[in-house]
């Protein structure tokens, strides 16, 4: 049977969110709806829906009942799942506490929750069937659909990716054979609705919507949004001879909610399938896991890989995650494949071959924005996938600078930046060793603190650039007539022999430390 974990993360955290789970819950054995004042019909492993429950007293109430009787979890509605008499109540029972979208309707509920749970008992029974679970269910459906509407039917996601269509596809044009054949609606077909308002009243949430022939021959289209809980899942679209019956469009309409159910199902999968890989290339990236399993289940090739690391300018607040991931979605569009990615401490680390995929993603990186601005990234040197967890530390350390603004630019790789790097790993060392407190360099620091002068700025350029005063002065924006005047001025400040290339030599490490530490 299947954990109250397992059906909450097949469902998806858009529907289901687990405000409490116990350390071991009974396994999941069915689905009830709470009748008030009759409990006498739970059971064992149930997961029990309060539909009709309205406040904090009948919830608790509630809450205990399903504890005596042995029940899985409980399924409320906000405000009911966080308050705290009720999250009281469920801890000091031990029974696991969910909380369901406020927008999701309790009969959907009830028919998705038991088709995960049918779904995980067949994967239970058959563990080797592998693939895509509800694939073949999803293209009978579209037939079904298709023998309803009495059309050829296609269910495509919401970004028109085509997942089944139906065998009859007697009415046809060339935009329904590219988008079979491409398995995608072909971009200049995409322009053509798209001029049309057709994704907007699909965002909308229209129940139905009809598209007339267009000039160059496509067929009419009677489309269907397909919703869960509020949120968009994909469409349904019929190619129809021409305006569709009231009677025929409601009978379209009401197939979405079923097909909804196996795209939620579809999606748990992937998500389930996602979740596994981006554990184990966290366990890889940590160094904890093989080497051999890493390359078996996560597909890598046996070639040196460079781990890079991204963040985007919404880390920290509550868009971050979704920024993050929606970044990597064009990403994948931009390159035509998806990098391997997890995430780790609220950053995003991509695993991608070093050569042409990590110049041809370089190129989409430094190309890439999100609502609020363009990512950073940082790229490890290049790798054995048994080493990957030194490419992470790589990439870690120059993306330091890059936060710093140590390196220019918004994409560095580690074996690039090895100058800064160099100086920065010395500042460190120097700095640890209190390097700046020795010497005359306090007695400028000092000056310039009390009396806003820049002898300090002036001598580190100075240093910079020996017998280079014009390459110094444009490193600080002043004549070179200036910056003679102020090393001058210097040496009248402290006895400071800059003839002595020791004197050069120890004044440009201490300074380095305080410049790159």
């Amino acid at each position: 049977m299947a954990s109250v974990r397992t059906v909450v993360d097949r469902v998806g955290p858009t529907l289901l969110h687990a405000l409490l789970l116990p350390d071991e819950p009974p396994p999941v054995a069915d689905v009830v709806i709470a009748e008030p004042g009759t409990p006498g019909h739970l059971a064992a492993g149930d997961l029990v829906l309060a539909v009709a429950v309205t406040n904090p007293a009948d919830a608790v109430t509630l809450v205990r009942c399903c504890a005596k009787k042995g029940a899985a979890a409980v399924l409320f509605k906000p405000p009911l799942a966080a308050k705290p008499s009720v999250k009281r109540a469920a801890k000091a029972a031990d029974i696991a506490l969910i909380e369901v979208s406020a927008a999701t309707s309790w009969a959907q509920l009830v028919w998705l929750l038991r088709t995960v749970l049918d779904a995980l008992t067949d994967e239970a029974e058959s563990p080797d069937n592998g693939g895509d679970p509800g694939g073949g269910d999803l293209f009978r459906l579209a037939d079904a659909v298709a023998a309803v509407v009495d059309a050829p039917v296609t269910i495509e996601d919401t970004n028109s990716r085509v997942l089944a269509y139906s065998a009859r596809q007697d009415i046809t044009d060339p935009a329904r054979v590219s988008t079979i054949m491409g398995r995608r609606i072909p971009d200049d077909v995409l322009a053509r609705f798209r001029s049309r308002g057709v994704f907007r009243e699909l965002s909308r949430g229209r129940q139905t919507i009809f598209v007339p022939e267009q000039r160059d021959g496509t067929l009419p289209r009677l489309i269907v949004p397909i919703r869960m809980g509020g949120e968009l899942l994909g469409s349904m679209w019929a190619v129809v001879r021409g305006p569709v019956s009231d009677e025929r469009a409601a009978a379209f309409a009401d197939a979405a909610p079923v097909v909804a159910l196996h795209l939620l199902r579809r999606r748990a999968h992937a998500d389930a399938q996602r979740r596994a890989s981006a554990e184990l290339l966290r366990a890889v990236l940590q160094g904890k896991a093989s080497p051999r399993k890493a390359i078996a289940e996560l597909d890598l090739a046996e070639v040196p890989h460079r781990v890079v690391v991204i963040d985007t300018p919404e880390d920290g607040s509550r868009d971050a995650e979704g920024s993050r991931l929606a970044l990597l979605e064009r990403i994948s569009s931009g390159i035509g494949w998806r990098p391997v990615a997890t995430e780790l401490a609220g950053l995003l680390y991509a695993v991608v071959p070093d050569g042409d995929a990590w110049t041809e993603l370089r190129e989409v990186l430094a190309q890439a924005k999100t609502r609020r601005g363009a990512p950073r990234v940082a790229a490890g040197s290049a790798s054995e996938v048994s080493e990957l967890a030194r490419s992470r530390a790589e990439a870690e350390e120059a993306f330091g600078l890059l936060r710093a603004g140590l390196v220019p630019g918004r994409v560095v790789s580690f074996d690039e930046e090895w100058t800064a790097l160099a100086l920065h790993r010395a500042a460190t060392a120097a700095g640890a060793a209190k390097v700046a407190e020795l010497g005359p360099l306090q007695a400028i620091r000092a000056h310039d603190e009390a009396h806003r002068t820049d002898y300090t700025d002036t001598l580190y350029e100075w240093l910079r650039h020996p017998g280079d005063p014009r390459g110094a002065a444009l490193s600080l924006r002043i004549h070179p007539n200036t910056l003679r005047y102020r090393m001058r001025k210097l040496g009248e400040l402290v006895p400071i022999d800059l003839d002595d290339p020791d004197v050069r030599l120890a004044l440009l490490t201490q300074l380095v430390s305080l410049r790159w530490a």
